[in-house]
């Protein structure tokens, strides 16, 4: 599962490189949060974690010219989708990855898939890998963190659904806070080599295929096919600091690579070696 990732960029650079029309990155709705999002939603986050808001690019028809041409838009979506038919929020942190096997069969993702297709930039994400020799003070095996990006150095697209959820105690349909709006992330089986890290991984669109991905009039049928396995050599993963395990670490130092002599029981995602005993 994808459960942690880095979104980094700022949103004048996702504008450019996501060719986004309308930014409207500075609304920032309604939240699930208790306390006050740190960073705050629509700066660089290092750690991004289920519950909070985060840059997402979509294409709809904008709210004040419902008869004009769907356009392609960057906002502030809370992760962890919540389906248009539930009784109340709670649910959406348990549902902030969509397997790619059931998405277009679960109530909860199907009709998101046919006409809310998002995506969700990120400089890369975070995966736990279990040592296969190593033990951690419980007895069980010690979990490294690992960060994978891609290998051109390019924003991972990762593929995503949203929807909007109505708060039937909110009267007035055009207050802000009558609507909150989250997204989930499409996972899939991990390809060869980041399968030494986890066993899933989040589906990544390719730029070429954006446009069709978002578009709101192209099918669900039509669109899977973008979501099957791609050729292996497109990210590259390296172990980070055990200290991105806490949701309250952040900061660029989180992406520095740990020393090879300060790993315990790790296996190498591209040759299996285990490093470290």
């Amino acid at each position: 599962m994808c459960g942690r990732y880095a979104a980094t960029a700022n949103p004048d650079e996702l504008v450019l490189e996501f060719e986004v029309e309308d930014d409207r990155s500075a609304e920032v709705g309604r939240s699930v949060l208790v306390n006050p999002q740190e960073p705050p939603p629509g700066r660089p986050d290092h750690n991004m974690a289920p519950t909070k808001q985060a840059p997402v690019v979509l294409t709809r028809v904008p709210r004040d010219d419902r008869g004009g041409a769907p356009r392609r838009q960057l906002r502030l979506l809370t992760w962890g989708l919540v389906p248009s038919w539930s009784k109340d929020p709670r649910g959406g942190a348990r549902m902030i990855n969509a397997r790619v096997e059931s998405v277009a069969d679960k109530p909860a993702f199907a009709r998101a898939l046919a006409t809310r297709r998002c995506l969700v930039p990120a400089r890369g994400w975070y995966e736990w890998q279990a040592s296969p020799t190593a033990v951690d003070a419980k007895g069980k095996p010690r979990k490294q963190p690992f960060f994978t990006e891609r290998a051109d150095g390019a924003s991972v697209a990762m593929a995503g659904l949203y929807e909007f959820w109505r708060d039937p105690a909110v009267t007035d349909p055009d207050d802000s806070m009558a609507w909150l709006t989250t997204f989930t992330v499409v996972t899939g089986p991990a390809e060869p080599g980041l399968d030494r890290i986890h066993d899933r991984q989040p589906l990544v669109i390719e730029k070429d295929d954006w446009a069709t991905w978002l578009d709101p009039g192209t099918g669900a049928a039509d669109v899977l096919p973008l979501l099957e396995t791609h050729r292996p050599g497109r990210f590259v993963a390296r172990p980070v600091t055990r200290a991105v395990s806490s949701n309250r670490a952040n900061g660029p130092h989180l992406l520095d690579p740990v020393p090879p002599e300060e790993l315990v029981g790790v296996v190498d995602p591209m040759t299996g070696e285990v490093l470290g005993g």
